[in-house]
């Protein structure tokens, strides 16, 4: 069985052969849920690409356990970096979108308020609509056995997309329209990839004028349509296989 991932605030300094707490909301699943025993394999993260993996030493009450560290992998900066730009969805299919996103290798996501969207980000709904995401990407870079999280960056306009398309090494706009298939698109083997993912209504003209002085150009993913909160998640997986980093 696969040892399970758990998040620490920090691993600065850690080492083969140290000790390590792990308490708090996390400490108390470790023990409390998942009922981790002395002896057990585990895995700590500071979700920023450092880990600890080892054996539970010891468990104290319902929320804490000591780790002796074994090993200290780490997962380099990805190459290129994979960024979506995911528009809002309705309903809960915004978190599905950030839970497969996240678990297939996507290296951030950033919420879109597009002009068609049906749902809108504002005021406190928007900010918990953002820590939901958040929670998300967290909870999936954990099941995932991923050792640097993705980033979910605030609530963007359609200006600051243009502003992330145009200092991409890539960008491009799903588009069931594109003349090219993003199959065959030119892609860098370092920098940055930037993909916008549109809402339910479609990406609006306007926005595509927009985002094409960016640099951006639409490109077709497949023969069939998918669902914004699906998109994402696919376009990556052909990203990651075309440059090489699920190799």
């Amino acid at each position: 069985m696969t040892a399970p991932v758990f998040l620490v605030e920090s691993l600065e300094g850690v080492a083969p052969g140290a000790s390590v707490t792990l308490d708090g909301p996390e400490g108390r699943h470790a023990v409390s849920v998942r009922r981790l025993q002395p002896g057990e394999e585990i895995v700590l993260t500071d979700g920023h690409g450092r880990g600890a993996s080892g054996e539970v030493v010891s468990t104290e009450g319902k929320d804490r356990l000591v780790v002796g560290v074994r090993e200290c992998p780490e997962e380099p900066e990805p190459a290129p970096r994979i960024t979506v730009v995911q528009a809002l969805p309705k309903g809960d299919r915004g978190e599905l979108a950030v839970e497969t996103m996240t678990e297939t290798g996507v290296d951030a996501v950033v919420p879109w308020g597009a002009a068609r969207c049906i749902t809108q980000w504002r005021g406190e709904r928007g900010a918990k609509s953002l820590a939901k995401w958040r929670a998300t990407a967290r909870e999936a870079g954990k099941q995932s056995r991923r050792l640097r999280f993705p980033e979910v960056a605030e609530s963007a306009t359609t200006k600051q997309v243009a502003e992330l398309l145009a200092a991409a090494d890539f960008a491009a706009v799903l588009h069931e329209e594109g003349a090219e298939p993003l199959a065959t698109a030119e892609l860098p083997a370092e920098g940055s990839i930037v993909l916008v993912v549109g809402p339910e209504g479609g990406v609006s003209p306007e926005e595509l004028a927009v985002f094409a002085q960016s640099g951006a150009r639409p490109y077709r993913l497949g023969r069939t349509v998918l669902r914004t909160s699906t998109a994402g998640t696919a376009a990556a997986a052909l990203l990651l296989g075309r440059t090489g980093r699920w190799s």
